[in-house]
């Protein structure tokens, strides 16, 4: 790419030439952002060292849409793009910051890029019903970048949390969110293959696994190729992490305890391998058939039925 696809002369037309050229170049989205519009926003704010927050509203006061850019900065925004479109990764991946409902994440290729659906229902609230003054003890397995065990540590003061996960890579960027958001005291990171990480009797477990089945696998775009397939692939039906888990779950999870389990698209699947499993589904911003939920009552009697 040369300079001549990005050449708006201001902030908000440099933010339209990149929109379009993503557009034209036909990358894939859901890496924090859905669209091109906000894509471009992204890098555009990134490559100028402007604030992501910034008010983009041409007709407000405060926007910088009508800030204009020198050709320097427009070299620097262009070659982002180009970086962007050619290598296919995740944009995340060239800032090295993701955010989740909020909050900042580091994030490299060592790990998946942060925007697990959970982390709604432990911003919004809709997990707290489910826990009482006896949860203390909460897991974060298959923890990734570690976010939303900050989420949790950050929503309930309360509790200690682990973050457990089987790469020792993920952990090594986990372990730097946890000591930028100041929690290396409430926060522990294990490493280990799914429960025998991190036995113990849990009142709240949270649990973004590796759910995508083979078919979907091998359709996935370069943007989620680029992403370690370890955190991703979950076998033909996507279900081969959590049939382990629901198995060892029961000895693991306090009387009143609760998983709250994210499994994508995975839905039909899920059900197949899972008959008649007592489930609550929580709603999202993508719909009530992402996230469940299931009580420690239920989980026993299900696998003593």
């Amino acid at each position: 790419m040369t300079q001549r696809h990005i050449t708006g002369s201001t902030l908000g037309e440099l933010i339209r030439d990149g929109e379009q050229y993503l557009l034209q170049a036909g990358v894939s989205f859901g890496h924090g952002t859905t669209n091109a519009r906000d894509e471009a926003a992204w890098l555009v704010l990134w490559s100028l060292g402007l604030p992501l927050d910034s008010n983009l509203a041409e007709q407000a006061e405060d926007s910088v849409s009508n800030r204009p850019v020198s050709l320097a900065e427009q070299a620097r925004a262009a070659t982002v793009f180009e970086e962007r479109i050619t290598t296919r990764k995740p944009a995340a991946y060239l800032t090295h910051e993701a955010w989740l409902q909020g909050v900042p994440f580091h994030v490299d290729e060592r790990t998946i890029v942060p925007r697990s659906l959970i982390a709604e229902l432990i911003a919004d609230g809709s997990i707290d019903p489910w826990l009482s003054d006896r949860t203390h003890r909460v897991l974060d397995l298959c923890t990734g970048n570690g976010s939303l065990a900050v989420l949790a540590a950050l929503a309930w003061p309360e509790v200690q949390v682990t973050g457990a996960d089987l790469s020792a890579d993920a952990l090594e960027v986990a372990r730097i969110n946890v000591e930028r958001h100041g929690l290396g005291e409430r926060i522990a990171l294990v490493q280990g293959d799914g429960l025998a990480a991190a036995p113990g009797v849990w009142d709240l477990v949270l649990c973004n696994p590796p759910y995508v089945n083979a078919a979907s696998m091998a359709a996935l775009p370069p943007e989620y190729r680029a992403e370690p397939e370890l955190a991703l692939a979950g076998g033909i039906d996507g279900m081969d992490f959590i049939r382990q888990l629901l198995q060892a779950l029961p000895e693991q999870l306090a009387e009143d305890g609760v998983l709250v389990l994210e499994i994508g698209n995975e839905k039909p699947f899920f059900e197949a391998a899972f008959p008649e499993f007592p489930v609550f589904w929580l709603e999202t911003s993508a719909g009530d058939e992402q996230v469940l939920l299931v009580t420690a009552c239920s989980l026993k009697a299900w696998m003593g039925s």
